[in-house]
Formats: structure tokens, sequence, C-alpha cells
């Protein structure tokens, strides 16, 4: 992770490498600290989506330290022509810091959100939805059975309001899911009493695949064939059918391990300045040579 993110802020920096006028030199161990203020702004500009002016951002973290936007240029700049400094060791002071103030605040982090969470929650996806399903047959398998295919690790949340409807006499109604093998022997099988009452119910449940699944199957109303509805005079009935179902979704959660890899990989413009700040440094004939000598350097 250190390695990761201490490359990717060396990349990011040896583009605004330029010459400029004579400027103050900042000192490195607050050139690390300019880093670590301006990495956690930017981290959070970008997470709340905060429209605002890059330049506003940044000055006053500058002027914190008592510098100018200049003097971080010029520092920035001139890091190229310093035969026994690298800037990557800048950069990682200021790693470093944000790793301890991490281990500092461990137990308060422990119950806010996580990189594993954050991951996790930027790429689950809404699968399959469906606003509203009138089954008034158990015939009518179009409406009644829904079949997710290429099943992915992680877990599959089923989520959906439903109403019974009042002529319905069917007994032991269930709402069923399951996943399949490729030669279709079910796998985790669950089901559900759906409840006759006057108000709208709401169902959620989670699945989650072994092994070798393959599909994932939900059959919204199962009910015993062999059950026949009774009047209350002891006489068989004709069965009713009747239930809605609203607000379907599927949502597929991804594992850990394939959330964190899948944030990694898109997330390689990882930057300590935002790309707005970036864009005023003058890079045309100084920006190639200052990459170069930076790139020497690290």
């Amino acid at each position: 992770m250190k390695r990761f993110f201490r490359s990717l802020a060396v990349v990011v920096v040896a583009f605004a490498a330029i010459a400029c006028a004579r400027h103050k030199i900042i000192p490195d161990e607050t050139l690390a600290l300019i880093f670590h203020d301006a990495f956690l702004t930017n981290a959070y500009i970008e997470k709340e989506n905060v429209d605002t002016d890059t330049l506003n951002i940044y000055e006053p973290i500058f002027k914190k330290y008592g510098y100018s936007i200049e003097d971080v240029r010029f520092t920035i700049g001139n890091f190229s022509k310093r035969k026994s400094a690298r800037l990557g060791d800048v950069v990682e002071i200021a790693i470093d810091l944000l790793e301890e103030e991490g281990k500092f605040y461990e137990k308060e982090v422990a119950v806010l959100d996580t990189i594993d969470n954050t991951a996790q929650r930027l790429f689950t996806r809404t699968i399959y939805t469906d606003s509203l399903i009138r089954i008034k047959s158990l015939k009518d398998s179009t409406r009644r059975i829904i079949t997710i295919n290429d099943i992915r690790p992680g877990e599959y949340k089923i989520l959906f309001d439903y109403k019974v409807d009042s002529l319905d006499n069917n007994l032991q109604r269930k709402t069923m899911m399951w996943f399949e093998r490729e030669d279709s022997t079910r796998v985790s099988q669950q089901q559900y009493v759906l409840r006759k009452t006057y108000d709208t119910e709401e169902f959620s449940r989670v699945m989650i695949p072994k092994g070798d699944c393959v599909r994932l199957v939900i059959d919204l109303l199962h009910v015993n064939k062999d059950a026949k509805p009774t009047s209350l005079k002891g006489k068989k009935e004709k069965k009713h059918t009747g239930l809605t179902v609203t607000d379907l979704r599927i949502v597929h959660v991804p594992t850990v391990e394939e959330a964190v890899d899948s944030l990694y990989a898109k997330q390689l413009v990882i930057k300590i300045f935002a790309d707005e700040f970036l864009s005023l440094f003058d890079a045309q004939d100084s920006l190639a040579s200052g990459a170069v000598a930076l790139r020497d350097t690290l």
C-alpha cells in the first residue's frame, strides 16, 4: 500500500517540475507537511464533490506554513537540480505522517468507513430491477420465476415489497430462492412465508454463492400444489392466486478482495494535488527535462 501511494504521488509531482523565477526554497520537512495537508484536502473535496476554486483550497495550506503558490512551484521545480535531494523521500515523509495518524485514530476509525467498506460500496451494483410484478396464476412462470446467470463471488441482496391479494386462498405461500450448478442441482436454498396482511410487507434476504454455482433462481410465489383450499363449510374451493410485488431489486456486493483490487485499478490517478492546480504549471520545455531529472533521483 505504502509503495503504491508513494509511486503514484511521485509520478504526479514529476509532471509539476518546472524552472521558475527565484522564490523561497521550502525545507523538505515543511514540504512534506504541505503534501500531507494537500493530500487530505484533495481527498475530501473529491469525496464530498465540493464545487470550489482549487487555488482557494490550497492557498490557505501554503499560507499556513508561510509560503506562496510560487514558492511551492519553485521548490518542486528545483528538486531536479539538487543532487542529494529526492522528492520521493519527501512524499514518503508525508505518507508516514498519514500512517501515524491512522494508527493514533485506529479505534475511532474502526467505527467509520474503511477502505474495504468504501471499495465494496463503490462496486456494489443493482443487477436486476422491476417496479411492478402482478402474479395471477401459478402457471405464469415468466412473472413468477427470476433467473440471474453468470454468478460471481460476493453477496446477492434480494429486496422487494409485496402484498397478497385478499381473495388469494393458496396454502403455504412462499418465496423460494436458491443457487444452481451447471447440472441444475440446487445449493443454499432458502424460503420465506408470504403473509396475507392489510398492509404491504417488506422482503429482504442475502444469498451467498458457494463453490461452482452458475445461476441464482428466485420463485416469487411457490405453493404446495397438493394442498387444497377449504371453505368454512368444509368444501374444497377453487384456488385464487394474487400477489403484487413492487420495487424489486437484486443487488450484488463483491467480495472485499475483488472490490479493493478494482478500486486500485480504477484509482491509478491518485494524486497529491488536484488536476486544476497542476495545470497551472508551465509544462512546456521544462516539463520533460524536469520529469527525467526527477526520475533519475528516485
